[in-house]
């Protein structure tokens, strides 16, 4: 959430396939202390399939988004994690216009828009001091660096049969039917 100038409340959401969204859990359930790192992957895989997981069904969370982008696109920005690591200069063009500060012709010249995404690069955020130490959490801590991983997609691929990864295409294909959302 983000309250432009004029006091309007905005949204970002960036979702990602799902398959990779299920391993990047399962890396992160792995790094958090008490939870154990014991947690076997089908165990995530099937509490993500049956919407039991932690974060719930997390379909009507995307498609909440997805539906108030399209009913107020100047108030929901609706991403996808793969088209950010396809086109990083757009993205950050867009996401610029969408807060109501596009990039100008000056710092387009001057290297501006480049300069964001390196500097929010999975590289540059791993090497900050405060992602390497420290934890947060009250009851449970989340190791800083656990939020940092691959930042690739398709990595699914090394953790599911395609099966799998075709048995959750398809809850979401039937999740989001008549929606006009592909992810």
């Amino acid at each position: 959430m983000y309250v432009l100038q004029n006091n309007i409340i905005v949204d970002v959401l960036t979702c990602r396939d799902e398959k990779d969204r299920a391993v990047s859990a399962w890396h992160f359930i792995k790094r958090i202390k008490r939870v154990g790192s014991d947690v076997p992957f089908s165990e995530v895989y099937k509490s993500i399939c049956d919407g039991t997981c932690a974060c719930g069904p997390v379909w009507d969370h995307i498609l909440g988004y997805w539906n108030a982008s399209n009913v107020e696109p100047s108030r929901v920005l609706f991403l996808t994690y793969e088209h950010i690591l396809q086109d990083p200069l757009g993205t950050v063009r867009r996401l610029a216009k969408f807060l109501g500060q596009p990039i100008s012709e000056a710092e387009e010249e001057t290297g501006v828009v480049a300069n964001i995404v390196e500097l929010c690069s999975l590289q540059s955020m791993k090497n900050q001091k405060v992602n390497k130490e420290g934890s947060q959490g009250i009851d449970v801590k989340f190791p800083n660096d656990a939020y940092f991983r691959k930042a690739v997609a398709g990595d699914w691929l090394n953790h599911m049969t395609l099966d799998m990864g075709q048995r959750l295409d398809s809850i979401l294909n039937e999740k989001f039917d008549g929606s006009g959302l592909t992810i």
